[in-house]
């Protein structure tokens, strides 16, 4: 009887130089420390023969279009050093995001709206090994009060294949231990303030409100395996961004931001974390619209509600992520 276990998995991803050729990720350079995997090994598009015969019964239904799904989440944290890039810096380039590495200050990741880079990731399954290739995703953020800081990271690649092949031997040296979003570790959510794109970073100006922090910061990547002959490939075509806030509001700070909500007013959203040096992230926001206010409480201490729409302002600049 097999002894296949679903905590022995082992998930590699490494960016590709040419779009489709496997890159060969390791387990000594490449492992991605992950929870919460999800695989569908095949996705697929069946095609019924649908033939007429003299009798009844079925036909077999032929594999059409095929490409491979991968979900998983990282902790949010950096790497440890101020301007070296954390581990998890592959997977956000793939999902869309520029990286820019300023020397011993900071890391910042930006959208970008062409030149997507991609990668290959290897999922082994305890003896399986998934490879997808080509492969590019969408990312959502999320820093909540009280709960762990993640990335969640959803792939599509092109199916590469799958093999009977041992886990290899991993390294997670690279990847930090987070701090958890609590009074003592974490910014209040600043609206209307500025982040510098050199230096060190820090939100200037503003007003400051308690929250439960950002929930669901969602880059919104339209995602598709695009099955062209002769040139199969994984494209991002669109972005719609997202957030949530909850807030704890004064009655006439409720009255101003209801003003807000109907008048389609922007404004800018901050949120550092961390108090660990090379381990500190902020999430800049410069264009957020707050829509669908709803009534929320806690304990029953009475909260509020929004989701907002994260609009660019001049251009790839949706949101900033930043560790130093």
């Amino acid at each position: 009887m097999a002894n296949r276990l679903v905590r022995n998995a082992a998930i590699l991803a490494k960016i590709e130089t040419t779009y489709g050729v496997d890159a060969v990720p390791t387990g000594g350079a490449n492992a991605i420390l992950v929870r919460n995997q999800q695989p569908t090994p095949l996705e697929n598009n069946l095609v019924d023969r649908a033939v007429v015969r003299a009798y009844l019964g079925g036909s077999e239904q032929l594999t059409g279009t095929r490409f491979k799904r991968l979900q998983f989440e990282v902790d949010l944290v950096g790497s440890g050093t101020a301007g070296t890039a954390p581990a998890w810096g592959p997977l956000v380039r793939m999902a869309g995001m520029a990286e820019t590495i300023i020397a011993a200050t900071r890391v910042d990741y930006l959208p970008i709206s062409s030149l997507f880079e991609a990668g290959t990731i290897y999922y082994h399954d305890d003896g399986v090994l998934h490879k997808l290739l080509g492969a590019r995703g969408n990312v959502v953020l999320n820093l909540k009060q009280g709960e762990l800081p993640n990335l969640g990271f959803n792939f599509v690649g092109i199916d590469g294949g799958d093999t009977a092949t041992a886990n290899p031997s991993v390294s997670y040296t690279n990847f930090r231990t987070p701090q958890i979003p609590v009074d003592a570790n974490t910014g209040d959510v600043t609206f209307g303030g500025t982040v510098s794109p050199t230096g060190a970073p820090a939100i200037t100006g503003g007003t400051a409100y308690p929250s439960m922090g950002i929930e669901g910061l969602d880059l919104g990547h339209a995602v598709n395996f695009q099955p062209l002959l002769g040139g199969e490939s994984v494209e991002i075509t669109d972005r719609q961004s997202v957030c949530k806030l909850v807030l704890d509001l004064t009655a006439a700070q409720e009255v101003s931001f209801a003003a807000n909500v109907r008048g389609a007013t922007l404004q800018s959203v901050a949120m550092q974390h961390g108090t660990v040096a090379g381990d500190r992230v902020l999430v800049f926001m410069p264009a957020v619209q707050l829509v669908n206010w709803t009534k929320g409480e806690l304990n029953g201490k009475r909260l509020v509600n929004y989701d907002g729409r994260v609009l660019p302002l001049a251009g790839n600049d949706d949101v900033r992520l930043v560790v130093y």
